[in-house]
Order: C-alpha cells, then sequence, then structure tokens
C-alpha cells in the first residue's frame, strides 16, 4: 500500500485518483501508525514553503517522515512536497526542510531571464542528465517527454542529485533523488501519459 500524506496541503484526491488508473491501492492519511505500515510514502504539497513546513512539524509528521526514509522506505515529494525534501528554502524568509536531499530552494527569479513569467506554468520537455543512467523514476519515460509545471521556486545547487532539468529561460532542477528518496518539481498527477508512468515507476520501487 501507498500512503499520501495528507497534512493539510495538496491535491490529494486527484493525485490518489491517478494512482487509481494505474491499479495502484493508496490511501490518505495523517496517522502515524499507518503510514509506518505503509510500503511507500508520497508527500504532496501546494502553496508556500513555511507553512507547509509548520504543518508538518505541528502534526509531528517531519520526524515521522525523516524516520521512514532512513529505514529506507521509498519517498517521493511532489511540487511543494519535493521541495521540503531540501536543506531550506528562502520563500518569504529562509524555512528548514526535512534535509533528505542536500541543496535548497529559491526563487526562480534568480536564473530565469526578467522577461519570462513567473510563476512558470505550463508544459515543459524533461532533460535527462547524459553522464549517467536515466533514474529508476523514469524506467518509463524518455528524453524530451513533456510534464506540467506550476511554481516560482525551484531546487537549486543539488548538483548529482538532480535526475532531470527543464529549461525555462535557465535549466529549472525539475527532478532530483538521493537514494530512496525521490522528488519531482512537476506534477505527475497533472502530466498525462508520461505522469502516469512515472507514478507507476514509483510505485514498482
Amino acid at each position: 500500500m501507498i500512503a499520501i500524506i495528507d497534512y493539510g496541503v495538496g491535491n490529494l484526491f486527484s493525485l490518489k485518483s491517478s494512482f487509481a488508473a494505474i491499479g495502484a491501492d493508496t490511501i490518505v492519511t495523517s496517522d502515524p501508525d499507518t503510514l509506518r505500515q505503509a510500503e511507500k510514502l508520497v508527500l504532496p504539497g501546494v502553496g508556500a514553503f513555511g507553512d507547509a513546513a509548520a504543518l508538518l512539524a505541528e502534526k509531528g509528521l517531519d520526524k515521522l517522515v525523516k524516520e521512514e526514509a532512513g529505514r529506507g522506505k521509498p519517498l517521493l515529494g511532489i511540487c511543494l512536497g519535493m521541495q521540503l525534501l531540501f536543506e531550506y528554502s528562502t520563500e518569504y524568509g529562509r524555512h528548514q526542510g526535512l534535509g533528505l536531499i542536500p541543496g535548497g530552494v529559491r526563487d526562480i527569479r534568480e536564473v530565469v531571464p526578467a522577461a519570462y513569467k513567473v510563476p512558470h506554468i505550463g508544459w515543459n520537455a524533461l532533460k535527462l542528465p547524459e553522464e549517467k543512467p536515466a533514474s529508476p523514476l523514469f524506467r518509463y519515460i524518455k528524453e524530451g517527454d513533456c510534464v506540467y509545471f506550476v511554481h516560482s521556486f525551484a531546487a537549486m545547487d543539488c548538483g548529482a542529485d538532480t535526475i532531470a532539468t527543464a529549461e525555462y529561460g535557465a535549466d529549472l532542477t525539475a527532478a532530483a533523488a538521493k537514494g530512496n528518496v525521490y522528488g519531482t518539481q512537476f506534477h505527475p498527477e497533472k502530466s498525462g501519459a508520461v505522469g502516469l508512468n512515472v507514478l507507476r515507476a514509483f510505485c514498482e520501487m
């Protein structure tokens, strides 16, 4: 069973519907015992980093997520959920993340040309690193497959943990992974067949 973490932020039921479309058994829950019993965890999220981090901590789910990831349980963060996997964010101040992937989350205005609209909303092609094999998360997709983004902030300085980028006036981190921890800045649940294939690959881990 895959548990989608309910901490008050995220498109929980559209995500659950996407997993259902590929035949995956999921539950939306904030119950610690259920989360510990799950085979895999998904951390969704939309909104502001600081608010989401505070909600996780308020429910004690920050420690639980770190403990379960430390035990080797597959974890997938989506959009803001991915950003929470990093060490910090500078969105409306500086906020501490879960620290499961090195690096920080910063405003994309730091790197994209001034003429580009922010937030970055729409479909972009994924660019996979040439110097290493594709991540297991992308076993069913290929270079150039398009996915859907909605964001103003992105993970930066994540180096070798970057598993895909997307070009939006600059190469922005589209996905990152460290060990059993994965994150996608794009929304698989809004990315059609490509997104379903990302979720399918995660289910098979």
